[in-house]
């Protein structure tokens, strides 16, 4: 028997685990940060600088505004705290600009943003179910899912490293699907709308979300056999979600590997849980098309799907498949030698308390893990003795430069494609049922 969980608030552990990371990502203001923190001063530039009709048309750098407008509000936004910082960084014709001013902005910016993150996984933490008997602290579900999302090795990395603002995004993405979880299903549609106008690759999920409401919230009632009763069909609640809910989810349809698990999700009142699966499946489907165009997509996978961790053995296992390899596919990001101690380290720890939080969690007869996986997991480390020291010192890095890459990205694609499989197959195998008398 369990009950719903809504104490990751107020409990005294999560302050700490907040405060902690956040800490931790202060460390990073001075380490390297790739193109993308050129990418993201130049549209503070250009929002601060410049009139609204010309944000979308200033092409000084190459490093133009792509992303949809509410982003560019928000670096509006933020552009006007910059001033104080370094107003040289919000001139247009800059390019190129660093300076500590800029660079300790820029950074603790992404450390504030933060904060929707935090607040987004609060929220998550809410949803968890735990038992009713008393589990010490760090055996609890809800604080072992605190622990997989804001310690996640990969956006550390992407976000405080490399430089980005996906825990900003990622944040909007976990409150949504936590309205969701409560069956607040107009907010949660509210806040994946926002999402979407914030940055457009979270559209791989917009078919997932666009068949659960339809199902869900449009269509009030269910016949015994769980099957859709037409008839219960509520003009006023597709009103309410069209209000929200804009034309943009639906001319994105997504790869049409989704189509399977989309008509799964409307064939039965399979609840939010499953319509968490679907999503995983769209937003990985969607990942192995554009793997070298995105590669930090996959954590658009590895952040929900540690809710589904916490709670089920078969999605635990999948989880430390897919972390493990994702997260080892984001290593050549950071190339330079100085933060190679600092990835090893970053991922080990976070790896190791995965597979020991996950185990003592859903401790019990079997493993989370084939023998298999586990021979294909620990074949990560060959990789990586040949990728970050074999052949860097070897002659072929003259030759071969970008074989490393290519001995990564082919290992990797391995455990991201299983990952799927393995997802697809837990959504289409049929749901065991109690018998109805």
């Amino acid at each position: 028997t369990v009950t719903v969980m809504a104490a990751a608030g107020s409990c005294s552990w999560f302050p700490p685990l907040a405060l902690g990371v956040s800490l931790l990502k202060c460390l990073f203001i001075n380490a390297y940060h790739s193109t993308d923190f050129e990418v993201h001063r130049n549209w503070l530039a250009i929002t601060h600088s410049l009139p609204v009709s010309r944000w979308y048309h200033e092409n000084s750098s190459v490093w133009t505004l792509d992303y949809p407008p509410l982003f560019a509000w928000f670096q509006w936004s933020l552009s006007h705290v910059a001033q104080h910082f370094d107003s040289n960084m919000l001139r247009v014709e800059n390019l190129d600009y660093v300076s500590p001013g800029a660079v300790l902005f820029q950074r603790l910016s992404v450390v504030f943003t933060d904060g929707v993150f935090i607040y987004g996984a609060t929220e998550c933490c809410r949803c968890v179910q735990e038992p009713k008997e008393q589990r010490d602290v760090l055996s609890r579900p809800s604080f072992v899912l605190a622990v997989l999302l804001l310690w996640n090795f990969g956006l550390l990395v992407v976000d405080h490293l490399h430089f980005q603002y996906n825990g900003f995004l990622f944040g909007f993405l976990l409150l949504s699907l936590a309205k969701h979880l409560q069956h607040r299903h107009l907010q949660g549609a509210l806040l994946f709308s926002i999402l979407l106008n914030l940055k457009h690759i979270y559209l791989y999920m917009a078919p997932a979300y666009g068949v659960y409401l339809l199902r869900s919230y449009c269509f009030t009632q269910d016949h015994r056999d769980g099957s859709v009763r037409w008839s219960s069909f509520s003009p006023l609640r597709l009103l309410a979600l069209g209000a929200i809910v804009t034309s943009v989810c639906a001319l994105s349809f997504g790869p049409f590997v989704a189509m399977p698990a989309l008509l799964s999700l409307w064939g039965g009142p399979r609840g939010p849980r499953a319509f968490l699966r679907v999503l995983l499946i769209c937003s990985l489907g969607s990942f192995l098309f554009g793997w070298h165009v995105h590669e930090k997509a996959v954590l658009l996978a590895i952040l929900p799907l540690s809710i589904l961790a916490v709670q089920n053995r078969e999605d635990a296992g999948t989880f430390l498949v897919l972390t493990t390899t994702g997260h080892y596919s984001l290593f050549p990001l950071l190339f330079t030698p100085a933060e190679f101690p600092i990835k090893v380290l970053l991922m080990l720890m976070f790896t190791i308390y995965s597979f020991t939080a996950l185990r003592k969690l859903h401790s019990g007869p079997g493993r989370l893990l084939r023998p298999l996986e586990y021979a294909y997991l620990l074949g990560l480390n060959a990789v990586a003795i040949t990728c970050e020291v074999a052949l860097p010192l070897s002659p072929w890095q003259q030759t071969l430069p970008f074989l490393p890459l290519l001995v990564t990205s082919v290992y990797c694609s391995v455990g991201v494609c299983h990952s799927f499989l393995r997802l697809y197959v837990s959504l289409l195998r049929p749901e065991e049922k109690p018998k109805q008398l």
